[in-house]
């Protein structure tokens, strides 16, 4: 992560307690690093999303995702941060979602509406650019990511947000549940096939993404001792 250098990134499941911040062992100094709060839940350390900026944050939004009671026993919720980022990029808002993780896509739509609606609140009177990443838990074809990436609407919602992996490689899986990493044998033990879960997603306009997506990478692709981290870049 320190090679790579990022501006902002978005971060799921960063360990935080009283003693040790996990974003901030991994990223070292130079970076504004805010956690989600809202919503926790499990052993009272944090595991939730989270927006690391090089660039000052002014502003911090929160969405609960605990929608239905199938969702009480998971940290889900979204951060939406707003960055002030220097010309010519000015400020932006940099959200880490982290929905609901099992195969009930019903929340995940609940989900998605709900942090829709409150950007779409926050930039009515002032756009500004919009940039949405982390685990959605779902793979490009799902009701929720279709909703994201504009090919459906929800009750009576639509949106339309680029996802930067297919804007760059097309039809490539781009998996980032990898039958490779042994997590997903923990996971999936009987539906081991890898899939793609993450995105970074650009808020489009009437006439497509407000930030030009130069290029989009998955980084690291090898092991690490304790984790394989499933990062997208843009």
């Amino acid at each position: 992560m320190q090679r790579l250098g990022p501006d902002v990134l978005v971060l799921e499941e960063a360990v935080v307690d009283g003693a040790y911040d996990q974003a901030a062992d991994l990223l070292g100094d130079g970076y504004h690093i805010v956690h989600q709060r809202v919503g926790l839940v499990g052993d009272g350390r944090h595991h939730g999303a989270s927006v690391a900026s090089r660039w000052p944050i002014r502003r911090v939004y929160e969405v609960d995702l605990h929608l239905t009671p199938r969702t009480c026993d998971y940290s889900c919720g979204t951060v939406i941060a707003e960055v002030l980022a220097p010309e010519p990029l000015g400020r932006l808002l940099m959200a880490s979602h982290g929905p609901s993780w099992p195969w009930s896509e019903v929340e995940r739509e609940l989900q998605a509406l709900a942090v829709v609606r409150r950007i779409e609140e926050l930039v009515a009177d002032d756009p500004v650019h919009v940039v949405v990443g982390g685990d959605f838990n779902a793979e490009p074809m799902a009701s929720s990511m279709r909703f994201w990436t504009g090919r459906q609407s929800l009750d009576g919602t639509s949106t339309a947000y680029r996802d930067c992996w297919e804007s760059v490689h097309g039809d490539d899986p781009g998996w980032t549940f990898d039958p490779a990493n042994p997590l997903t044998h923990h996971d999936e033990p009987d539906l081991n096939r890898g899939r793609r879960i993450d995105y970074l997603l650009v808020r489009c306009r009437d006439h497509g993404p407000t930030l030009r997506i130069a290029d989009c990478r998955l980084a690291p692709t090898s092991p690490w001792p304790a984790s394989w981290p499933a990062t997208t870049t843009a």
